[in-house]
């Protein structure tokens, strides 16, 4: 064993990256950079029925975007290699053999009929589970016809009846009985490893120091310390992470709520904010700190400020994140993020001399799409929320109920003054940049809004029965950006047939 920090992550490539297996990359990846290590990506693969090559691809592509890089992996490959399972068959025969030349494993021919009636019996009599080691003490004769028939056999790691013993970074020394266990099955046959038996390998031929993984493996550690015993192989050193919980605290899991990276990513989560959000899910700095970049968490991360408790997952947690990330972009930035989105939802199509609205084929800037952008950079959590909430930038004619244009106790007629109140204002102001913009549309209609209050009747500083109104008329929406940052974007000649729309509508 080398004296250097060696980690691994090693997930199988069964399904879209997990956010637990994320986040155990992640706090790998820490540990690695805190103490100058070696993160490594392993590719577990040998359940060949359910691995597929576009889940590796997967796992590759999710934690480069996530910014979790490595030193050695299938994709740049490296000294211990190679790094997927499925290449390493030869490596794993040479063990198996030699566990099966010094009777430390053995061929079992038990059918499952069998062994489900053994299972039974042991528990009619209150009795855990295990194996009995039937085939233990089949000769070699009998052994090799049995092979050479063809017969259905696995290989069985024959378990001593020790304590086994271990100190877990994270939990402190755990103790397990390995006359529980009962004799494991390690492989299906020479060429077929099995879980358990590949990872103590990989991790030995690899020089593994630490094996930083989920909770949920603490029952696969006795059982692979006992084949390392058995290899003469040296044991790296543990740390078992909380599990990630649902808010009913129970595993997370696709019935509670979206658990790839991959769909985080679509439903417009950024990287940033899914690193800071997983780094805090079961470790806590120890102070009121809560945002971190990923260089920042390399150089305060430390396995002692894990938690024991699981880690519930809070979206409501994560949304607010994703905000500040997203607030922290320059417009220029969140915008090429942001664009994706709207030709997603047939907004806008992309050609090429830039953009245009799909519904009238008109042509738009990408400084006003900026525009939109920035009107709703402190309104969104996430990505994919823009297209709901900017599409009345984009439409012709907007869908929407007279009752949204009321503004508290507002009659119709109240509603229809107001409207004119509000055009009159507006069609005084030239279009011209000087004078049509957020700033000037601003000034004005507030102006405007007092007067109209006076005039009516209304309470003085209630601005809302002036602008309330208009930015209904101008939006479609209940809740939207203020009406000065929309009629800026539309333009005079737009927002006055808007107002118009509604003026129709409430007549």
């Amino acid at each position: 064993m080398t004296n250097k920090i060696r980690v691994r992550i090693a997930p199988s490539p069964t399904g879209a990256l997990h956010i637990g297996t994320a986040r155990s990359a992640l706090f790998n990846y820490l540990f690695a950079k805190k103490n100058k290590g070696v993160f490594v990506l392993r590719i577990e693969d040998t359940d060949l029925e359910r691995s597929d090559l576009k889940w590796v691809q997967d796992i590759i592509e999710e934690l480069k975007w996530l910014g979790i890089g490595w030193q050695e992996g299938p994709d740049i490959d490296g000294k211990y290699g190679p790094y997927k399972q499925s290449q390493r068959l030869d490596i794993y025969e040479k063990y198996i053999k030699k566990l099966l030349n010094e009777k430390k494993a053995y061929y079992c021919f038990c059918s499952e009929d069998e062994l489900e009636a053994m299972r039974q019996e042991q528990m009619n009599r209150g009795a855990a589970p295990r194996y009995n080691g039937k085939c233990l003490s089949l000769s070699k004769e009998k052994i090799k016809n049995l092979l050479e028939k063809n017969s259905s056999s696995v290989i069985r790691f024959k378990i001593q009846n020790k304590k086994i013993k271990f100190t877990d970074l994270i939990r402190g020394e755990i103790e397990f009985d390995s006359s529980l266990i009962g004799d494991i099955v390690i492989a299906k046959d020479l060429n077929t490893p099995l879980y358990n038996f590949a990872v103590a390998v990989d991790d030995y031929e690899m020089e593994i120091s630490h094996v930083i993984r989920g909770e949920d493996h603490i029952s696969n550690t006795p059982k692979q310390i006992l084949i390392q015993e058995a290899l003469d192989f040296y044991q790296p050193i543990y740390a078992h992470l909380p599990l990630i919980l649902a808010p009913d605290r129970t595993k997370l899991s696709k019935r509670h709520n979206v658990v790839s990276i991959k769909d985080y990513r679509e439903q417009g989560y950024l990287p940033e904010a899914m690193i800071n959000f997983m780094a805090l899910l079961g470790w806590n700095p120890g102070t009121e700190k809560e945002m971190f970049t990923l260089s920042s968490l390399a150089k305060e991360f430390s396995l002692e400020k894990v938690q024991k408790p699981g880690a519930v997952f809070n979206i409501k947690k994560l949304d607010f994140i994703n905000g500040f990330y997203i607030r922290e972009k320059t417009i220029e930035r969140l915008t090429e993020l942001c664009l994706p989105y709207l030709i997603l939802a047939k907004l806008i199509e992309e050609y090429s001399g830039g953009y245009k609205i799909l519904e009238t084929g008109e042509e738009i800037l990408l400084v006003t799409l900026q525009k939109i952008i920035k009107a709703y950079q402190l309104r969104f959590k996430k990505l994919s929320e823009i297209a709901e909430l900017t599409d009345f930038f984009f439409k012709e004619k907007l869908d929407y109920k007279k009752e949204i244009l009321r503004w508290q106790e507002m009659g119709d007629k109240d509603i229809k003054d107001s409207l004119l109140a509000s055009e009159k204002i507006l069609s005084k102001i030239n279009q011209s940049a000087s004078e049509w913009n957020n700033k000037n549309l601003e000034e004005e209609l507030i102006n405007g809004a007092e007067r109209f209050n006076i005039e009516k009747g209304y309470q003085e500083n209630n601005r809302g029965f002036l602008l309330w109104p208009l930015r209904v008329a101008l939006s479609g929406k209940q809740a939207s950006a203020s009406p000065f940052e929309i009629a800026d974007i539309l333009g005079k000649e737009k927002t006055l047939q808007r107002i118009k729309k509604a003026l129709e509508i409430v007549s």
